[in-house]
């Protein structure tokens, strides 16, 4: 894994830069094939083969599980967005999950006024928790990890930045979830999403507004996949 990540990075190179309004966007290349033959959250979903629950019928706020019935390795990154259930979480860390196993992954929960069922499963809605919210979670999972080896987040220092971010918007809700926001910027979300592209070999971009980097992406190409 090591030499993997190793050689991706080396591969890398930047693209043509792509400006709308005030948000820029630089396309990260590469050609590197890391051999992994993963698949991500989102197609082990459409698919069928994977099954995101409760811990127990009861439920347990920082832990998920996970059943892989795909015949690969399914990627989850950290700050992906879980729904349903007995509410919303969101992933601590990025996992690879093994071809037919069952496991249980470390979240937090990003909709504070719910405890109740509304579905059995989780289902993905395809987007990633802010950039803001997500440097907290990950600054509190780092020190857990250091003084417990446990993927823990501060639950309550991400509900204070869930409803700060729902304030500071206009989407306060009754259950206070994060959800709600992206339904809300939806249409903002979607031209921004229009004006930009994909270019060839992609795998990942720097974001910057207003000239300032404000996060990056970067995603390892699985084997077979251009």
């Amino acid at each position: 894994m090591e030499q993997s990540i190793q050689g991706y990075l080396g591969s890398l190179q930047l693209g043509e830069v792509q400006l709308f309004k005030n948000l820029t966007m630089v396309p990260v290349v590469s050609d590197y094939d890391n051999g992994l033959g993963y698949i991500t959250l989102g197609e082990a979903l459409g698919a069928g083969s994977i099954e995101i629950r409760e811990i127990s019928e009861g439920g347990s706020v920082p832990e998920l599980r996970v059943v892989n019935r795909a015949g690969k390795i399914v990627l989850i990154l950290d700050g992906e967005e879980l729904v349903g259930a007995r509410q919303n979480r969101i992933v601590n860390t990025t996992i690879l999950v093994a071809a037919g196993t069952e496991i249980v992954i470390p979240v937090s929960c990003v909709e504070q006024g719910r405890w109740t069922y509304k579905s059995d499963v989780f289902s993905s809605k395809h987007r990633m928790m802010s950039p803001s919210i997500r440097q907290v979670k990950a600054m509190d999972v780092n020190a857990s990890l250091r003084s417990t080896g446990r993927y823990r987040s501060d639950q309550s220092a991400i509900w204070q930045e869930v409803a700060g971010l729902a304030s500071r918007r206009g989407a306060v809700s009754e259950s206070m979830d994060m959800d709600h926001v992206f339904d809300k910027e939806a249409p903002v979300i979607k031209e921004y999403l229009e004006g930009f592209v994909l270019v060839d070999r992609q795998v990942g971009a720097v974001f910057l507004v207003n000239g300032k980097v404000v996060g990056n992406h970067l995603r390892l190409r699985p084997q077979g996949q251009r």
